[in-house]
C-alpha cells in the first residue's frame, strides 16, 4: 500500500463523504464538543501516522514491532494513548458511549487500537476485575503501558469454537494447590509475541458441559507452552496455535472463580462483539471513501466512473448499508453502557455489522478493477477483514438462531438454553 492511498483512504478523501458524525441518526448518542475534537485528533493520527505504516506493520517480525512502538510513543506524546482503559492503570478512562465514537477512527486501520494504546482494553478490564492481587499487579501496568502483550485463548482445534462446553483443554489441581494445564488453543490474536495468555480450560470432573471450565492466567514463558504454528487467515498472519504440554501455575494464576469461567467469558465477549462492530463501521467508511475517490478519479473514454448508473448504485447501496447498520450498533452500545441485557442488540449489530463491511469493501473492489485486488490500496485487506467477521465472535448463524429464539420466547415458543450465554 502505497502512503497515498494509505492517508487518503479514509472517507473525508472525498468531499461530503464524512459518515461518522454527518447527524446523529437513529440510537447514536450527541458527541459533545470535546469529544468531537478528540475525534478529530484519533482521526487524524490514525490516517497520517498508522495507515502509512500498514505495509511494516502487516509484515510482522522485528521491525513491525518497532514501528508499533514507535507509534506508541507518538501517541503518548500526543495525548491519545489508552482512552478507554482505567485511570488506574494509565488509560484516560473514557466510558463506552463516548468512546464509540473514537474506536470508529481508531478501527479504520487494524493496527489502530493497538498503536493507540485500546487494543488491551478487553484483557485490563477482565484482569482487573476478575484477577487476583499477583496477577494485577505483575502484569496489568505493563499491559496497559503497552510494554507487555496479552491474548485470550478459547477456541480449540478438535472442537467447535461456538460450543465452548465442548473445551477440551484441562487444568489439574495439585496437592501443593497449583494447576496443572494440558491441550492446544488456536486462531489466538497476538499469541505469537504475547507475554500473557488467559486460558478457558476445564477443571471440573465431566468431559464436557458449561459447568467445570476455569480461566487461567498462563504466562508464555512457563515450561510447557509452545508457540507452534502461525495460522493464516485468507493469507494475513496475526493469529497463532499454542500448545500446554504440562504447564502448571500457582493458584494466584486463577482468574475468577473455579467453574465460573463462562460467566467471565459472556462479559469479555459482549463488549468484544461491540468494539469489532465499531471498529468494522470505521474500516467501511475507508473502504467507502476509496470508492467514492476512485470513482471521481478514474475516467473512461466517455467520461468518469461517477457517471455510470451501476457506480452510482454501488455508492448508493454501500452508504445505505454503512447508515442502516450504524444505528444498530450504537443501539448496542447504549444498552452495554447502561448494564442493561445487551445480547439481542449486539447480535443484531454484529451480523449486520459483518455483512456490511463486507458488502462496502465488495463494491469498492469492483469500482476500482484489477488494482482493488492488488497491493497499492487498503481493500484487500478490508475485504478479507469483512469476510473474517461473518465467524469472527460466533458465525453469522448462530446469532441468527439466538436472536431468533430470544424474540420467538416473546410469543411463548420454548427452546433449549444456548450454555453459551448469548
Amino acid at each position: 500500500m502505497n502512503a497515498k492511498n494509505s492517508v487518503r483512504s479514509a472517507p473525508d478523501a472525498a468531499p461530503g463523504a464524512d459518515l461518522s458524525h454527518e447527524g446523529t441518526g437513529p440510537g447514536q448518542p450527541d458527541c459533545p464538543s470535546a469529544m468531537t475534537e478528540l475525534h478529530a485528533r484519533v482521526r487524524a493520527f490514525v490516517q497520517e501516522r498508522v495507515m502509512p505504516c500498514e505495509p511494516v506493520l502487516d509484515a510482522g517480525g522485528a521491525s513491525a514491532r518497532t514501528a508499533l512502538r514507535r507509534l506508541q510513543g507518538e501517541a503518548k506524546q500526543a495525548g491519545l494513548w489508552a482512552l478507554p482503559l482505567p485511570v488506574e492503570f494509565g488509560g484516560q478512562g473514557i466510558g463506552l458511549a463516548q468512546y464509540a465514537h473514537l474506536a470508529e477512527a481508531e478501527g479504520a486501520s487494524d493496527h489502530g487500537p493497538a498503536a493507540l494504546g485500546s487494543s488491551s482494553l478487553l484483557d485490563v478490564l477482565m484482569l482487573s476485575r476478575h484477577a487476583g492481587e499477583h496477577v494485577r499487579k505483575r502484569w496489568l501496568p505493563g499491559i496497559a503501558a503497552g510494554e507487555l502483550r496479552s491474548s485470550y485463548a478459547m477456541t480449540e482445534p478438535d472442537t467447535p469454537g461456538t460450543d465452548p462446553a465442548r473445551t477440551a483443554t484441562r487444568a489439574v489441581a495439585e496437592p501443593d494447590g497449583s494447576w496443572t494445564l494440558e491441550g492446544r488453543k488456536w486462531f489466538i490474536t497476538g499469541a505469537g509475541d504475547a507475554d500473557l495468555i488467559t486460558v478457558l480450560a476445564r477443571t471440573g470432573a465431566a468431559e464436557s458441559g458449561a459447568d467445570g471450565l476455569s480461566l487461567f492466567a498462563v504466562p508464555a514463558s512457563a515450561a510447557g507452552f509452545t508457540v507452534l504454528r502461525e495460522v493464516p487467515v485468507l493469507g494475513a498472519g496475526g493469529q497463532w496455535e499454542i500448545a500446554l504440554d504440562g504447564v502448571t501455575v500457582g493458584s494466584d494464576h486463577l482468574v475468577g472463580e473455579p467453574g465460573r469461567a463462562l460467566r467471565i467469558a459472556g462479559e469479555r465477549l459482549r463488549l468484544g462483539r461491540v468494539l469489532r462492530c465499531l471498529r468494522w463501521l470505521g474500516q467501511a467508511e475507508r473502504a467507502f471513501g476509496l470508492m467514492c475517490e476512485r470513482a471521481a478519479e478514474r475516467r473512461q473514454s466517455a467520461g468518469p466512473l461517477a457517471d455510470r448508473q451501476l457506480v452510482q448504485q454501488m455508492v448508493f447501496d454501500s452508504l445505505l448499508a454503512i447508515r442502516s447498520t450504524r444505528p444498530l450498533v450504537y443501539e448496542a452500545v447504549a444498552r452495554l453502557a447502561a448494564g442493561d441485557d445487551a445480547r439481542l442488540e449486539s447480535g443484531l449489530a454484529k451480523v449486520a455489522a459483518a455483512r456490511m463491511l463486507q458488502q462496502v469493501a465488495d463494491a469498492a473492489i469492483q469500482v476500482h478493477g484489477a488494482a482493488g485486488l492488488g497491493p497499492d490500496t487498503a481493500l484487500p485487506g478490508l475485504f478479507r477483514t469483512g469476510r473474517a467477521a461473518r465467524l469472527l465472535d460466533g458465525p453469522d448463524e448462530l446469532h441468527i438462531a439466538a436472536v431468533a429464539r430470544r424474540v420467538l420466547r416473546g410469543y411463548g415458543v420454548t427452546s433449549r438454553t444456548d450454555p453459551s450465554g448469548r
